[in-house]
């Protein structure tokens, strides 16, 4: 259990993020790489670096065989397997254990109860934590079986993925009609994602808000709770902007919550990092959505408000150490909120935009973090999320942290790719958003870029006329010819020489 060497089976940000853990913490690290990655900076970052395959994540990230075989060649001897890929699948972690390998996550049982969606809801139900309505079979279910259950359910519901998360193999279904078409999308883009194209369904509860409670447990028993993150700002299920604490919540729901959190963890014996999300209705009702087995991407904003490194405590939770805090311990201070930066157009539909990071610029000062896994001169290419980093910063209040943020971002700079950092200057401008008057669909239904878009479009024009005018200048440069001086220095100089010669 007291290992020595850490192989990271993940890319980008996140790699980076453990790797610099491991580092503190006096680890040896191993990166691993598909041919597209093989500049990346986690490669550069990590004592040792092996290749997986090709860039396809089911030819290299997702290949157990090939990252045990590292691990074996390397003498790696824990695993971390960061968020995505791998992190979730109870027959990864079952493996490390058979191999002797000390997989930095929770127990097979933990993930195998909590990682498909469909059995962590009748895990809670059994110890008494509200849920949304769905399906309750915990087995695999046919088309027919989910189609013959819908109508019990009611519409709108959503078709959800039972291996995993970030709205990979979800569907919003809105009549019976559409959904054998929904679901057979879903299974294809869930199997493509997870390696597991199962399903199940539940009921879409509108005008929620998105809150999960960042759990924390160790070998010994202790469970702890590092409070919520607001996770509202979503587009198309997927994450867009995340703080804590949540606008919405007071300390009494806050206290019901946490507790309700804890004890969902406390059913299935959690050890290690984990994240326990719910649904908040209007009247502020609340229900177990599902349990993510893992690190969060948002992590982050949970660390800046608690002072708590949720990766180095990973670490030592692995290696059989209790938890360095308890409950009365773990003290709130100020507000974060951390946006997503991703490589897509917002003026035109959110589309992934690919290419070669040529500059950036990084923002930095008083309570600014970024979390990122690239550097001019890195391509992004179109085969892993397009996230390009995560803008995190932290303030006294939550109107400095707003404050922060927009001069943050309007600091940041990256040339090759686009981003939807307008996006985000946008959102932070919103009087809703500075309100916290928003819910799961605010972005979809009552966000508009146009305003952006308007001073994007004055932008470029003023932009375009200065490139002509530069463009003209170096024209009008090239085409003069600049004469040599005959003398062998300047004549600055040489009138120096003269009065010299004749004093």
């Amino acid at each position: 259990m007291l290992f020595k060497k850490v192989l990271v089976a993940n890319r980008g940000e996140i790699a980076v993020r453990i790797l610099r853990a491991c580092r503190e913490l006096g680890l040896e690290t191993v990166a691993v790489f598909s041919e597209a990655d093989r500049n990346a900076l986690h490669v550069r970052y990590a004592d040792e670096a092996y290749l997986l395959g090709p860039a396809p994540s089911r030819e290299s990230y997702l290949r157990a065989d090939k990252i045990f075989d590292v691990a074996k060649r390397s003498g790696a001897d824990a695993i971390h397997p960061g968020y995505g890929f791998l992190a979730e699948r109870e027959d990864f972690a079952a493996k490390c254990a058979e191999l002797g390998i000390t997989f930095i996550g929770p127990k097979p049982s933990a993930i195998a109860a909590m990682g498909d969606k469909g059995k962590a809801r009748a895990t809670v139900i059994k110890a008494g934590v509200p849920v949304v309505p769905g399906t309750e079979d915990v087995g695999n279910m046919t088309n027919d079986d989910l189609l013959r259950i819908a109508p019990t359910i009611g519409f709108p519901l959503l078709i959800k993925a039972t291996a995993g998360g970030g709205g990979k193999g979800m569907r919003e279904v809105r009549s019976l009609e559409e959904m054998p078409t929904l679901l057979a999308s879903a299974r294809r883009e869930a199997e493509s994602a997870f390696g597991d194209g199962n399903v199940y369904l539940e009921k879409l509860i509108e005008g929620a808000r998105h809150i999960e409670f960042q759990i924390m447990a160790d070998e010994q028993g202790n469970v702890i709770h590092l409070g919520e993150r607001e996770c509202s700002i979503q587009r198309r299920h997927q994450k867009l902007v995340e703080e804590a604490p949540s606008p919405f919540l007071d300390e009494e729901l806050r206290k019901q919550m946490g507790d309700v959190a804890v004890k969902a963890a406390q059913a299935v014996n959690y050890v290690n990092a984990g994240t326990i999300e719910f649904l908040v209705d209007k009247d502020r009702n609340f229900y177990f959505l599902e349990m993510n087995t893992r690190l969060q991407v948002e992590h982050p904003v949970t660390e800046l408000v608690t002072g708590i490194d949720i990766v180095a405590e990973q670490l030592r939770i692995a290696r059989g150490r209790q938890l360095s805090y308890t409950q009365e311990q773990v003290q709130f201070k100020g507000h974060a909120i951390e946006c997503r930066v991703n490589a897509e157009d917002p003026f035109n539909n959110f589309i992934p935009s690919t290419g070669r990071i040529t500059h950036s610029i990084i923002p930095t000062g008083p309570g600014v973090r970024v979390d990122t896994g690239v550097y001019p001169g890195f391509e992004i290419t179109p085969f892993y999320d397009p996230m390009i980093a995560k803008l995190i910063v932290w303030g006294e209040t939550r109107a400095q942290a707003i404050l922060r943020m927009r001069r943050a971002l309007e600091e940041y700079r990256i040339v090759g790719v686009r981003t939807n950092i307008p996006f985000h200057q946008t959102l932070m401008d919103s009087h809703r958003f500075m309100g916290g008057q928003f819910d799961t669909r605010f972005v979809e239904e009552r966000f508009s870029m146009e305003a952006a878009s308007e001073i994007d479009e004055a932008q470029a024009e003023i932009a375009a006329i200065l490139a002509t005018l530069v463009s003209h200048k170096e024209t009008e440069r090239s085409a003069q010819i600049v004469r040599g001086n005959e003398r062998d220095t300047s004549n600055w100089k040489w009138v120096g020489r003269w009065e010299r010669m004749h004093r």
